[in-house]
């Protein structure tokens, strides 16, 4: 195996797109030997405070607000067997298998860098659900973002005991059968386990993974569905020019500016009308470089902070060595709940600018394009109701866009009396870009029509590229036929990336 295949948890340096490739099977994550040394190293000191009568939070007293009640040195296990069961209270549906495994590929990373008492044993099980593709079931709802996402993890970690249950060849069974089917028993968890196993920002972060990596996504295509707008509405392309971006050099704004003039370049549809009247178009087309590099912007803040935190030890306590040990506030998930607010308010701004670049693909002011994009419009309505789904859509994001991490309700009877709700704002952003890819391929629609009335000019060559390839699932018509499967069609390939493969490749070729 070459060094792009082998991942060594708690040495080498994870990013979300390794985490990613991890859970998926196309990297191989493994405990090297200095990684097991120095976990060993950790979980002995681990066993001497537990057999010291030193009261250590966690190791030898109880959770939370028991935090002063001392476990005798035989109870220490039953503890953290204790914690498991007490803390698994999540409720709703099922997170995906995807954002499970991510949990568990971030939770070994934290663990095997060796501040938490956690035994090798416990990893290397950790490691076997991950390979043997059973993957834990951990309802979607109950955590509050701070003391570790203490409910999800507690579901993540039941199996670790034989409890819980588990997707396993596409069925979801009782864990005690998976062990039963493969002759392995649960584990015996040592001092401090339990709680090393919940405490941390895991189910944030999953989240936070997916968010940068459907986001980036978005942003790329929605520059290439503007500029076809922009192609389709004869747009101009002043706005885009080097020098004004110049005066304001925000970078994303700068690279936004830059991408869409690639994609306009060499059009017969914008030669056509460079000496036209019209002074200015609306914003929805004059601004996508401020408003789509702003949201830019909004992903790179998130890609950064998320960065730090897959690299980081969020438990507490945290086991330097014998003499010293920490409890501090590392769980709490305020470092990525702010960045996943902004993102999410990023990711429905691209939505809102696309939502009224639709509705301006509709007016009928542009020479050759009809209104509501169909010649023969009063038996037919067109393209009109389109709109109000995109319209539909930008709104619900608006609701889902109020930050999460501006909520706090203290838990715990007090001990735990500012909380992140980091949790909700990592599936309040993936429910707000599903929404968006939805309005971008609604956009990619409606510009793939309106391109249509142009012919024979052609676009820009990469995006005559991305025009051929919608009309290979997607014809253009001129009456009232059912509309949602041609949408549907659109929205995938928004969701699945195609259309950035697509240019890309075109790209390539030009180059």
């Amino acid at each position: 195996m070459n060094q792009q295949e082998i991942f060594n948890y708690g040495t080498d340096h994870l990013t979300a797109k390794l985490a990613l490739a991890i859970s998926k099977g196309e990297v191989k994550g493994i405990l090297s030997e200095s990684t097991k040394e120095r976990v060993l190293k950790s979980s002995e000191v681990v066993e001497r405070i537990a057999g010291s009568g030193l009261a250590v939070y966690g190791i030898n007293t109880g959770f939370g607000p028991l935090c002063t009640s001392m476990i005798s040195a035989v109870d220490t296990r039953k503890l953290q067997e204790n914690i498991l069961k007490s803390h698994a209270v999540g409720v709703g549906e099922p997170i995906d298998d995807e954002i499970s495994k991510l949990m568990l590929v971030l939770k070994l990373q934290a663990l095997a860098k060796g501040y938490s008492g956690i035994k090798i044993e416990t990893l290397e099980r950790m490691t076997w659900f991950l390979e043997t593709g059973a993957t834990p079931l951990v309802p979607k709802q109950g955590s509050v973002g701070a003391s570790g996402d203490l409910a999800p993890l507690s579901h993540l970690f039941l199996p670790l005991i034989g409890l819980g249950k588990v997707h396993y060849k596409g069925e979801i069974i009782a864990t005690a059968e998976l062990l039963k089917e493969h002759q392995m028993q649960p584990l015996q968890l040592g001092p401090k386990e339990g709680l090393a196993l919940i405490n941390g920002t895991q189910f944030i972060a999953a989240h936070a993974i997916k968010v940068v990596q459907r986001l980036e996504n978005v942003l790329a295509s929605a520059d290439i569905i503007a500029a076809m707008m922009i192609e389709g509405l004869q747009g101009s392309q002043k706005p885009f020019h080097a020098e004004l971006h110049e005066l304001r050099p925000y970078p994303a704004n700068i690279s936004v500016a830059e991408q869409v003039r690639k994609l306009l370049e060499g059009s017969e549809i914008m030669k056509s009308h460079a000496d036209c009247a019209k002074v200015q178009d609306p914003y929805s087309l004059r601004c996508i470089p401020q408003v789509h590099g702003a949201s830019r912007t909004a992903w790179l803040h998130l890609k950064e902070a998320l960065e730090i935190e897959l690299n980081s030890v969020t438990d507490n306590p945290v086991i330097f060595d014998d003499d010293l040990t920490i409890s501090g506030g590392n769980f709490h998930g305020q470092p990525l709940a702010l960045p996943l607010d902004y993102a999410c308010l990023a990711a429905a701004e691209i939505g809102n600018i696309s939502d009224r670049r639709i509705y301006l693909s509709l007016e009928g002011n542009t020479p050759g394009v009809p209104k509501l994009l169909m010649k023969e419009t009063g038996l037919n309505s067109g393209f009109m109701i389109v709109q109000y789904t995109s319209a539909a859509l930008a709104s619900e994001n608006k609701g889902l866009c109020f930050p999460a991490s501006a909520d706090s309700i203290p838990t715990s009877l007090g001990q735990e009396d500012h909380v992140s709700m980091g949790s909700i704002s990592g599936r309040k952003a993936l429910q707000v870009i599903e929404n968006v890819e939805k309005i971008l391929g609604i956009e990619l629609f409606c510009a793939a029509q309106a391109v249509d009335y142009h012919h024979p000019l052609k676009p820009g060559k990469i995006l005559a590229a991305v025009h051929d390839f919608v009309r290979t699932e997607i014809d253009h018509f001129e009456e009232d036929q059912i509309m949602y499967d041609r949408m549907e069609n659109a929205i995938e390939m928004v969701q699945t990336g195609k259309i950035v493969v697509i240019a890309n490749q075109a790209a390539s070729t030009l180059n």
